[in-house]
């Protein structure tokens, strides 16, 4: 199996400053760090090598961790902006206000860069937030910071239940999904609250998007929706599109589930 594609990999991280070393976007990718934290999945069967004491210091003992040198990480580098100024800033604060999280509300993000999640967890308290990512070094990275942050390697289609029903969820990164728009709200619609608030956006636009696709084909493989295909394909699954805007610089749709479907 690839992981990557994994249906089912739930991840149960614990975090240790001992076993859990700080990842930085740049040099995740460069330098894989040995981390050791139970994988569960019926599929697993890619190979997975263990090792004695491998990137921890002398003075700290010697601990069995898993290398994940032999697993194929895909580069999710791209999605991390390097000097994260007030005006990006913004503009992720613009897509997380679009959400209107509350205190009692549970929040899923799909795909969503760290300092994304950086950003819900300070500023948007809630009951419950769950991070979809296909990469597992991401979601450990996340996790070391936020012992109370729900993470799972997975698709999104096959969320466990356990974890619905949404009041938010952020589709930070649609484009990387590897489902139609049609199965990711089909899903979707059977996993939120009526009156859920379905946040699909790109800080850069729909141009970058393109750009990425060329250069990330393995990752990027579809675009932003436009905005009559997205009416279309939401009112199919009882959502509406409340905003939409599709700057050049800029995208950002909020579907809202209608008040009356049942779940």
């Amino acid at each position: 199996m690839n992981i990557m594609h994994s249906t089912s990999s739930l991840l149960s991280l614990k975090p240790s400053p001992l076993l859990l070393p700080p990842c930085h976007p740049r040099t995740r990718l460069r330098y894989c760090h040995s981390i050791k934290f139970p994988v569960t999945s019926p599929n697993l069967t890619y190979p997975i090598r263990s090792s004695i004491g491998a990137a921890i210091p002398s003075n700290e003992g010697t601990v069995s961790v898993v290398e994940f040198e032999d697993f194929v990480e895909k580069d999710w580098s791209f999605l991390e902006t390097n000097n994260i100024n007030s005006d990006h800033m913004q503009t992720i604060d613009r897509i997380i206000s679009a959400g209107e999280i509350a205190e009692t509300s549970k929040v899923m993000v799909s795909i969503g860069s760290e300092a994304f999640v950086d950003r819900v967890v300070n500023s948007s308290p809630c009951d419950q937030l769950l991070i979809v990512h296909d990469s597992l070094f991401v979601l450990a990275c996340i996790k070391e910071k936020y012992d109370k942050v729900n993470c799972w390697q997975g698709e999104l289609v096959n969320v466990p239940e356990k974890w619905t029903a949404f009041d938010v969820v952020f589709l930070y990164f649609l484009p990387a999904l590897t489902f139609e728009l049609d199965q990711v709200l089909a899903a979707l619609s059977k996993r939120c609250l009526p009156g859920a608030r379905l946040v699909i956006s790109h800080p850069q636009g729909r141009q970058v998007v393109e750009e990425q696709k060329q250069l990330y084909p393995d990752v990027v493989v579809s675009n932003l929706p436009e905005k009559t295909k997205l009416q279309s394909v939401a009112a199919d699954h009882s959502f509406d599109v409340v905003e939409f805007e599709d700057e050049p610089g800029f995208y950002l749709a909020v579907l809202r589930l209608d008040t009356k479907s049942e779940k």
